[in-house]
């Protein structure tokens, strides 16, 4: 009897070889004498004879199901295993985990946008969360006509709905279509309200939803671009001074940045000569600043005395023309 014993069990168990598997139908029906039941962590185990659930087991473990399962199970509690008498019962295993899917927009959408006849065509990537909530709807709308159901599935009915849902939240509160990326949680969590709401009616939840980023076509980026670069030159002054600042902070200057404040060092220091020798040739004080009759007899001044080019012993100023002696 030991040898029939061994010979007629089975193991009733799910191996979730495949990723991504919402729930799995056990496809042998036929649980002998001496089977065992075999809950995985993240698994439920669901009987159901004749379409009816007789009873479910959450806590992961190895199970008995004669001593273990039938006496828990609803209509089953008699049941007697006999030499030819095996349990004839589907068991429904449910990942209970919750699972991460990227998604991605097929086509590009045209979203209505000013000076734009046709819309301004954009993609969108991003991830969304998914589990199984309702043990019951799944059986009633699902378990009973599939053997299996993958997050694929849940993308594939999420992608089917997405163009209209992204076109509709993008289009609320007046939003800046050049820059959708600043409100992308804002749309991602309206999104997901209505996915959830959606899926909900399959027994399955979406628990986050989420916008990666938004893909523009390669004019718009271009044109972002552009502006930006007119704004940076606009602010070149501001940045020139915030650089020549940062290097004399750090006790030297490189690159660039010792280009501008080696340029307005030099720009100050003529503006400063200039004047100084301006203010000289009023004063007679400025010894560098000669008038004809300050230095030898019959020598002119060594610098023009309006615009301080040094004039070389020559009568007129080689920059301005002023007569010198």
């Amino acid at each position: 009897m030991g040898l029939f014993s061994n010979q007629f069990s089975n193991v009733v168990e799910w191996n979730e070889g495949r990723e991504g598997v919402l729930f799995y139908k056990w496809q042998n029906q036929e649980i002998k004498k001496g089977s065992k039941l075999i809950i995985r962590p993240g698994q439920d185990a669901i009987f159901m004879y004749n379409g009816v659930v007789e009873g479910i087991f959450e806590d992961e473990g190895s199970y008995d199901i004669e001593s273990d399962i039938i006496p828990f199970l609803t209509t089953l509690k008699s049941f007697k295993f006999g030499f030819n008498t095996p349990l004839r019962a589907e068991v429904l295993f449910i990942n209970t985990k919750e699972l991460l899917v990227k998604w991605g927009t097929k086509n590009a959408i045209n979203l209505p946008a000013q000076g734009l006849p046709g819309g301004m065509p954009i993609r969108a990537f991003g991830t969304f969360n998914c589990k199984i909530v309702e043990h019951q709807v799944v059986i009633d709308k699902l378990a009973g006509i599939r053997q299996t159901y993958t997050v694929e599935d849940v993308k594939e009915r999420i992608i089917a709905s997405l163009d209209q849902l992204l076109m509709s939240w993008i289009a609320k509160e007046g939003r800046d279509m050049f820059n959708l990326q600043a409100d992308a949680r804002n749309i991602a969590r309206g999104i997901e309200s209505d996915l959830d709401m959606d899926m909900r009616r399959l027994g399955i939840g979406i628990t986050d939803f989420t916008i990666e980023s938004f893909s523009y076509p390669e004019e718009i980026k271009k044109m972002q671009e552009k502006a930006a670069a007119q704004s940076m030159v606009g602010d070149m002054n501001k940045y020139t001074q915030m650089a020549a600042a940062d290097s004399m902070g750090k006790g030297g200057a490189s690159g660039i940045a010792s280009d501008m404040v080696n340029l307005q060092m030099g720009m100050a220091l003529g503006q400063q000569m200039v004047g100084q020798m301006n203010v000289g040739q009023g004063s007679g004080r400025n010894p560098g600043m000669q008038t004809a009759g300050a230095g030898a007899p019959g020598a002119g001044p060594k610098f023009c005395p309006d615009c301080g080019t040094p004039t070389n012993g020559t009568k007129f100023c080689g920059n301005c023309g002023r007569q010198l002696f």
